[in-house]
């Protein structure tokens, strides 16, 4: 399974900020649609990666508030990034290695969408119930021998 395979199920819509826009203003997006992460984008490229994570390092590094912090203060400026045709598996890994949960997925330069750790984890689960599925339906529908062979004689 690829990223693709998700992305396809997905759907394509796509959250993103200005590194220069104010950081109080990324977090009201974040919470109006109830998500978790932003791209940053400048200038048509992605250039980082605004998390719940760093909004609550930022929150706790200025006493309490987001104040007068820009999204390119506090944003990971060097996200992970995978392919459409990135293995689901490779993602995983990559995802575990630095703790991230979201990651963005670009073609060529081109961002493409969003997947998150909860995305895979349930693409996994997906596949592994249509797997379970699949064999318990062939071990139902087992063919049995009319003419058994004997047992061989030792």
């Amino acid at each position: 399974m690829k990223v693709v395979d998700i992305l396809r199920v997905k759907g394509g819509t796509l959250y993103t900020v200005a590194p220069d826009q104010p950081l109080a203003q990324a977090v009201a997006t974040m919470a109006e649609f109830d998500i978790g992460s932003l791209v940053v984008m400048e200038h048509g490229d992605l250039v980082g990666m605004l998390t719940f994570r760093e909004v609550i390092q930022a929150v706790v590094k200025n006493g309490g508030t987001v104040g007068a912090s820009l999204v390119r203060s506090v944003m990971d400026d060097h996200p992970l990034t995978c392919t459409p045709e990135t293995e689901i598996d490779e993602v995983r890994r990559m995802m575990l290695g630095r703790h991230a949960r979201y990651m963005p997925v670009l073609n060529g330069r081109t961002l493409q969408g969003v997947i998150s750790f909860y995305d895979v984890a349930k693409a996994v689960v997906d596949s592994q119930d249509f797997e379970n599925r699949m064999l318990k339906a062939y071990i139902r529908d087992w063919p049995l021998e009319e003419n058994p062979s004997p047992e061989p004689k030792l």
